[in-house]
């Protein structure tokens, strides 16, 4: 169990870099102080520990959701572990929810921890982010309905480059 419990941790902690970098500034890549489209690329840490990221924050949610957090869709590589792609959704799933991410007509299942959701099938949904124009996040919302969140891929190659180039 405790072997288990490590990755799920340690994404964890990954998937709140981009949280903290919106209140903290991030360590920007790129000239454009790390923006790349509607994408935002950074880095945190150095050395074997330096973590890079590429995150986005929704063009629409639907419905409002009264004191919600920031749902963000974030990539993340670090040395030995690249492709992780998390879902943060600003309020807790309930208990063994799944959560789609459609791009174009391709589906990923996100397991879900809290108010975060992971893909085992990152390699595959970057791949699609690089394809794709749009990407659509559907899970169970605080109140028993569905809650849609749409995001833009519009930067999302590039910030993944420049997130690839700065954890090779």
């Amino acid at each position: 169990m405790l072997a288990c419990m490590k990755p799920i941790f340690a994404s964890t902690i990954l998937a709140l870099l981009p949280a903290v970098a919106l209140a903290a500034g991030p360590s920007a890549l790129g000239p454009n102080g790390g923006k790349f489209g509607d994408w935002t690329a950074a880095t945190y840490g150095s050395g074997d520990a330096k973590i890079c990221y590429a995150f986005t924050l929704p063009l629409s949610s639907k419905p409002a959701i009264k004191a919600r957090g920031k749902a963000m869709l974030t990539v993340t590589d670090r040395k030995g572990s690249p492709h992780e792609v998390s879902f943060t959704a600003g309020y807790d799933y309930p208990k063994d929810a799944t959560v789609s991410v459609m791009v174009g007509g391709r589906r990923f299942d996100f397991f879900t921890q809290k108010d975060i959701a992971f893909t085992s099938s990152g390699a595959d949904a970057v791949a699609a982010f690089e394809a794709g124009a749009t990407a659509t996040a559907t899970g169970p919302g605080p109140y028993g309905h569905a809650v849609v969140d749409q995001f833009s891929l519009t930067g999302f190659t590039d910030a993944y480059k420049a997130i690839t180039a700065a954890c090779q």
